[in-house]
């Protein structure tokens, strides 16, 4: 309960603060914008969602990745919905965080190959197949 009192006021501070420089209409206009590209995040969510499941599919993304990047998501869209100065920073500094993990994962080799211990080859084993016409062995 305290941290969303401190949360809470914060808030109010900051978007009193920044109202009081930018004046009424510029700071509903931030308001209505970061509102309008919060929904425009959740309406394309499914596609993003889809998109995730294919990588972590494909053995790209780890299970952990997969959580991170869509529950990131879904929050960052959320907190700029919210209306407010302290949400709305949050939100991107979200996003920007969520930018920079699909930059790097680009980059980064596909998901780790497990370590197996090296078993030392044995030079004296040779490898043979046999074949037997025999119908017991069948």
């Amino acid at each position: 309960m305290i941290y969303f009192l401190i949360y809470l006021f914060l808030e109010v501070m900051i978007t009193v603060n920044v109202a009081s420089k930018i004046g009424g209409l510029m700071m509903f206009t931030e308001i209505m914008v970061s509102a309008l590209i919060g929904i425009a995040i959740l309406f394309n969510f499914r596609t993003t969602l889809l998109a995730n499941v294919m990588e972590l599919k494909e053995r790209r993304i780890s299970a952990n990745g997969f959580y991170k990047r869509n529950l990131l998501s879904l929050l960052g869209a959320i907190l700029l919905i919210m209306p407010g100065i302290l949400t709305d920073i949050i939100a991107i500094i979200i996003h920007i965080i969520l930018l920079g993990s699909l930059i790097v994962s680009r980059f980064m080799p596909k998901y780790p190959q497990q370590n197996q211990p090296h078993q030392p080859k044995d030079d004296n084993v040779i490898d043979a197949e046999i074949i037997s016409d025999s119908p017991a062995l069948r």
